[in-house]
């Protein structure tokens, strides 16, 4: 973790932090603009505009996970903070709660105008990278080779 004293980019990460592990939120509603962007490049219809929704959203979260906390490790220049979060905690149901990823802040005020937000469920057993390469390419086989596409009936 970088300090940049009570002032910086990085303090709202900070002050952002602790709300969380806090489960504060009212504090953690006013680390953020009132027409704050979040941006989900990999989920685009995930994305959202202003500080209502993080407010909902947290809400949602810390019913869901009451005991969540979080970890982040962070660098900052002028007016953007670079941080990688984990998150975790115990669910309503006895499951693990378990998110790990990167959020990019615009920060301006002391507050977050702008995210892009790279923060994913961490996946257990979700197969060997070869297998999930194969995946991402749309080959199931073994060799790489892609399926052939079958309509209706053979």
């Amino acid at each position: 973790m970088n300090n940049d004293g009570d002032s910086g980019p990085g303090a709202m990460v900070e002050r952002l932090r602790q709300a969380t592990n806090d489960h504060d939120l009212a504090a953690l509603a006013n680390c953020f603009a009132l027409d704050y962007r979040n941006d989900t490049p990999a989920h685009p219809s995930r994305g959202f505009r202003g500080r209502d929704q993080v407010r909902k959203n947290w809400e949602q979260i810390f019913q869901a996970v009451p005991d969540i906390t979080a970890q982040v490790r962070w660098i900052a220049d002028e007016a953007t903070v670079w941080s990688e979060w984990e998150m975790r905690g115990t669910r309503r149901d006895g499951s693990l709660h378990l998110m790990r990823g990167a959020v990019i802040f615009g920060v301006e005020g002391g507050e977050a105008a702008w995210a892009r937000f790279y923060l994913e469920p961490v996946e257990e057993g979700g197969g060997s990278v070869d297998s999930a390469v194969r995946r991402q390419v749309g080959a199931s086989n073994p060799a790489g080779e892609p399926q052939p596409a079958t309509k209706g009936n053979p």
